[in-house]
Parts: C-alpha cells; sequence; structure tokens
C-alpha cells in the first residue's frame, strides 16, 4: 500500500519535523519522503483527516483478551482490531487467560493467533505455573518462544523468596519481572479504598498500605538480587515516593499507571456500580494528583489502559461479588487529553516499548512505517456507541474526553476508526 498523508502535526522528539506540520510519503511500508506541499505519482492513495497528527506508533503494556477460554468476553482477532482502532499499534497481552499461559506452547499459541493482524501481539508470560504463586513458570523457553516479561496478573507475589530468585533468574536472559503489589492480608475482603468513602458506603475497605508496603519489599528484594522490575498500575502517592526513591539509588525499576486512576477517583462509587470495581481500586484525589505529578516529572514511565474486558454474567453483579476491572482501549487518549499535554501522553504511550523490548520505529526518511493517527481537536462524551470491544464494562461511559484517534498504519495495513 502507498500512501501520503498530508498536513501531518508530527509528534515525535526523536525527529526532526516534531511539533511541524508535513507531508509523509509511504511506499512498501518505508517513510520515502518527508517535507512541504509534497506530491506522490500514480498509485499513491492520499489520506488527509481534519487536524490529522502522526506519531510513532503506540503501546499498551497491559491488555486482557479472553481467547483461549474466556472468547465471550474477547477473541484476540476482534481485541487486536479494538487495539488498532484505538490507536495502539502493540499491546502486551496478559497471561490470564484460560489457560494460564506458563509455557512454552501457550506462547507459541497466541503468537500464532496474533499474526497476521494491523496491531502487534506481544505475549506476557506468568511469573509462576498456572498464576498460582508457588512454583516458577518456564520463563527461559516462554523467552523464546516470544513472551516479552513475566508475571501473574493483578496477583501480588505473596513469597519474598520466590521473587528472589525471579529475579535472580531471569538476569541470565535479560528478562523483565512484573510485580504487581498487593499485600493480601492487609486487603482482606476489602473492594474499595478505605477511606470516607468507603465509610459511607459501608464497603470493606482496601488501605493504601496494602499497596505501599509490597511496593517497599519488592524494591527490597531488588536492590539485594538486582535484574529489572516493572511495577504494574501503581495508584497512591506513597508508591511513587518509594519508586523515585529507589530511582535514584539506581535500581533498574520502571512503573505503570493506568489511565482509570489518572482520571476518576473513588467519590465515582456512591452509586455502587460494579463498572468501578477496579485492582487496584480507585483511590482519593490527592493520590490523583500525585499521579499526575508523577507522569510529567517522569517517575512514572508508562501509562496503560489496563483493559480487561468483563462478561455481563461476572461484572453486573453486587459490587462486592463483581469481577475486578473496566475496558480501556477506546477510551484511552480521549481521556488523557482531559488531564494532559499531546506531547506527555504520546510519550507515555510509546516509552513501554523500550521497556519491553519492542522494536521502536522513529518518524524519519527511509524508516519502517508504524504510525498512530489521531487529533486533538474537538470535545464529546464517552458513550457506548464508541465501545468496539465485545465486553461492555467501561468504567468511562459518561466521562468527557476530548481529540479523536483515528486509527493506525502499522505492518502495511491502514486501519481507520470511523466512529
Amino acid at each position: 500500500m502507498n500512501l501520503i498523508f498530508k498536513n501531518a502535526v508530527i509528534i515525535d522528539k526523536e525527529s526532526t519535523f516534531h511539533n511541524k506540520q508535513a507531508d509523509i510519503i509511504v511506499a512498501d511500508g518505508i517513510i520515502k519522503q518527508i517535507g512541504q506541499k509534497l506530491t506522490a505519482g500514480d498509485g499513491f492513495e492520499v489520506v488527509e483527516l481534519n487536524g490529522l497528527h502522526i506519531s510513532q506508533g503506540w503501546f499498551d503494556s497491559s491488555v486482557s483478551l479472553g481467547e483461549p477460554g474466556y472468547e465471550d468476553r474477547e477473541t484476540i482477532a476482534n481485541g487486536l482490531n479494538v487495539a488498532a482502532m484505538s490507536g495502539f499499534t502493540d499491546i502486551a497481552l496478559q497471561p490470564n487467560a484460560n489457560p494460564i499461559a506458563d509455557s512454552q506452547s501457550h506462547i507459541s499459541f497466541l503468537k500464532a493467533k496474533g499474526g497476521g493482524h494491523a496491531a502487534n501481539l506481544h505475549p506476557i508470560g506468568a511469573l509462576t505455573k498456572g498464576s498460582e504463586g508457588k512454583d516458577i513458570a518456564e520463563m527461559y523457553d516462554m523467552a523464546n518462544a516470544g513472551a516479552v516479561a513475566f508475571g501473574d496478573y493483578n496477583k501480588s507475589q505473596q513469597d519474598a523468596g520466590l521473587m528472589k530468585i525471579a529475579l535472580q533468574y531471569v538476569q541470565d536472559f535479560d528478562g523483565l519481572v512484573i510485580a504487581y503489589c498487593q499485600d493480601e492480608k492487609i486487603k482482606g475482603k476489602g473492594v474499595v479504598h478505605e477511606g470516607a468513602v468507603s465509610t459511607r458506603l459501608g464497603l470493606k475497605g482496601i488501605p493504601a498500605l496494602a499497596e505501599e508496603l509490597m511496593v517497599a519489599r519488592n524494591l527490597s528484594v531488588l536492590e539485594y538480587t538486582g535484574g529489572k522490575m516493572h511495577i504494574p498500575t501503581i495508584s497512591t502517592a506513597g508508591s511513587v515516593k518509594l519508586i523515585k526513591e529507589a530511582k535514584a539509588k539506581g535500581l533498574n525499576v520502571t512503573c505503570s499507571v493506568a489511565v482509570h486512576h489518572l482520571i476518576l477517583t473513588h467519590e465515582v462509587l456512591t452509586g455502587f456500580d460494579s463498572r468501578y470495581k477496579i485492582a487496584p481500586p480507585l483511590r482519593p484525589e490527592s493520590d490523583r494528583q500525585a499521579l499526575i505529578a508523577a507522569v510529567k516529572d517522569g517517575t512514572i514511565d508508562i501509562i496503560t489502559s489496563d483493559h480487561n474486558p468483563i462478561d455481563i454474567e461476572n461484572k453486573k453483579l453486587e459490587f462486592d461479588l463483581a469481577k475486578d476491572g473496566t475496558i480501556g482501549l477506546e477510551s484511552a487518549f480521549g481521556a488523557l487529553m482531559t488531564v494532559l499535554p499531546v506531547d506527555v501522553i504520546v510519550e507515555k504511550l510509546t516509552a513501554g516499548k523500550a521497556i519491553f523490548r519492542v522494536e521502536t520505529n522513529k518518524i524519519a526518511e527511509g524508516a519502517t512505517v508504524s504510525f498512530t493517527l489521531f487529533s486533538t481537536e474537538g470535545e464529546s462524551t464517552f458513550t457506548k456507541e464508541n465501545i468496539l470491544s465485545k465486553s461492555k464494562n467501561s468504567a468511562f461511559l459518561g466521562q468527557p474526553v476530548k481529540g479523536k484517534v483515528y486509527g493506525i498504519y502499522n505492518n502495511g495495513k491502514l486501519v481507520l476508526n470511523n466512529k
């Protein structure tokens, strides 16, 4: 496919055209020319969209789908299509299907199922067999099959000794350990943040201490062992402080925050709507502001949608019985535009590639094309009509959004979102 993208504002700090408007000629998946008022010969399709911006392809470090085992929640094919129309050229797929992706054969299956699409699928292998927290999984074999990291989705490793062994083991092949942080004993039967809102609603609370204590422990183990650790979806000011201090010490630690923790607080829980039942739970405004500040100052490396489709039978229940999770691919960019500058958003939606060792393609002549297409113009409200996923459990329904994602050009395929 040969294309010419007209009048696009390029957002790429690695490009000499950063924050400049230009035309981009693409032939055979390669950027042939970037410049002003370019023309292309016969056989070139013109892509000209209102307020078009182009950046390097976005990467989501935490996406759950369903296949295999939970295809009623989401299939790999449709999930990758949703990712593409939401602006993501690459997603890291969590291992929490059925069966759990804890072996070389499972990773090979996911790689095969994810092939041939515009968006790329990068499997995360389970850290422990069956994600049960008892025995280390076949990490080396999974790495050879294409796993980009190892973690048990939304399950904290309670055994510090096992975490120590995992961090030591992966160093032989430069592996990345994902360490979700929550002390299960302190969490207990909690379902929301412990505070004034949980007391008022009569719901059992999860104190910030449950997360922060485990962050501190895991960082201590990392300091002892060395290696690489990624702490996903932090949600408290205390976690930010601990990670900032660890980075200052020189520890090889990175972290992410979910879009919903940058936008929503526990005040939305007053209606007992299970769409807002999320792990870790939504926190107070003070934590939200601390997370936004940490995104801006670089303490937080990645923003993730933490996209997690849940079927209606497991979501539309009494609050304490419903499963945790919200979909988030479709709403990620528009929601972020309400709280962050576009340069910061693009930076945090692309930085994860280097951390997870996913190929990056800067916007320069001669480079392989991997584009996200979007506009920063316009304001609207996120509705069910904007949902592309099979599951509809979005915490962002009714939330204001800004801008529009047009889609991606990746793997020689142009995918545009008509919604």
